[in-house]
């Protein structure tokens, strides 16, 4: 049984060592990018159920050696089975949310209430897709599979939030065909922090406009319904690092009389926007957390540790911000406990602050 521990021990640090084999260069010109992302996220599943695999052996281990064999056998025997049902607990989860939670595409309707909404705006329906990582782990025909969801919901606005990729390797035109599909009276956008990381935010913005998208880069678009104004505001990709300087002009989009909406990747940017004075900030970014898990009513997630604002909506004052799952995954391609989400976005009259 210790040698058995000493090779998991072995191939786990194994695994571990193999996350940097992306930084090798003789190794990247022999193998390839795309074949070294696949073995970066072989690494990540491993480690992610091997680790709490381990830890798990281990306890049982322990609290079988606390029971005499001579007194309680039957005990001891039961506390062994289940350390050795336990253990294979992680790999069936990370199984799980790499195929069944990764593809599970569904809708969240959410209501935003706005004081003072114009009647005009009540009816409107707005789709928002983010993260989308189109690339191994998500492929064109998933991410139709989400377009034609979208379509099916009936927008009049569709709203698309960052993160079409995840590297400069993937197929952004594609994302951007895809993307072009749905249907709506606008298509509207904004970058998101994968686009700044690939260098593809020009590349983005133009061709992007060609298929009829625009995305907003430190600019915005008024939309008239009947007698209302809805104005979007769009910035690019807003980093963490700059958080005491964030959204530096933005207050010069917002439109008098109009009900304004920000759209920002990430959403930590939404107490500055609620002073600057816009209505509702839209965001995704964080997945959700992608791998969430409850312990004695706690959440607990990795996008906790860098931000408050992970799943939902969240309201400060007569402001109001809403954060998306989004779609794709990155690092593990795999969702537990915060499945991928098409946001279907209603506005309704709030209550005047």
């Amino acid at each position: 049984m210790a040698f058995a521990s000493l090779i998991l021990g072995a191939i786990f640090m194994a695994g571990a060592l193999a996350e940097f084999a992306r930084f090798a260069g003789p190794l990247a010109r022999t193998f390839g990018w795309r074949n070294l992302d696949r073995a970066k996220v072989v690494t990540f599943l491993w480690c992610f159920s091997s680790t709490p695999a381990v830890a798990l052996y281990l306890l049982a281990r322990f609290a079988a050696s606390r029971v005499s064999p001579e007194h309680q056998p039957e005990r001891r025997k039961l506390i062994v089975t289940a350390g050795k049902l336990a253990v294979a607990a992680p790999f069936v989860i990370a199984g799980y949310g790499a195929t069944v939670g990764r593809t599970s595409f569904g809708v969240q309707e959410i209501e935003i209430p706005v004081p003072n909404l114009p009647r005009d705006l009540e009816r409107l329906r707005m789709v928002q897709l983010s993260d989308l990582h189109l690339g191994p782990f998500l492929s064109e025909s998933q991410l139709a599979r989400v377009i034609d969801a979208a379509n099916e919901l009936r927008p009049d606005i569709a709203l698309v939030t960052g993160d079409l990729i995840s590297s400069r390797v993937d197929p952004i035109d594609l994302a951007l065909k895809q993307c072009a599909r749905l249907r709506a009276d606008r298509i509207l956008g904004c970058m998101g922090n994968h686009e700044r990381y690939s260098r593809l935010e020009d590349y983005v913005a133009v061709h992007g406009g060609k298929r009829g998208m625009r995305f907003l880069r430190m600019e915005a678009e008024n939309l008239r319904f009947g007698s209302a104004d809805l104005n979007f505001g769009g910035v690019d990709y807003q980093a963490f690092r700059d958080r005491d300087h964030y959204l530096p002009g933005a207050e010069g989009l917002i439109r008098p009389g109009a009900v304004n909406i920000l759209l920002s990747h990430n959403p930590d940017v939404f107490p500055t926007a609620a002073r600057q004075g816009w209505d509702v900030t839209l965001s995704g970014h964080t997945h959700g957390g992608q791998v969430t898990v409850e312990i004695l009513n706690q959440t607990l997630n990795l996008a906790r540790v860098y931000t408050r604002y992970v799943s939902g909506f969240y309201q400060q004052g007569r402001a109001s911000c809403y954060v998306t799952r989004g779609i794709g995954t990155i690092g593990i391609p795999a969702r537990i406990g915060a499945p991928p989400e098409i946001t279907l976005i209603r506005l309704v009259k709030g209550p005047s602050v």
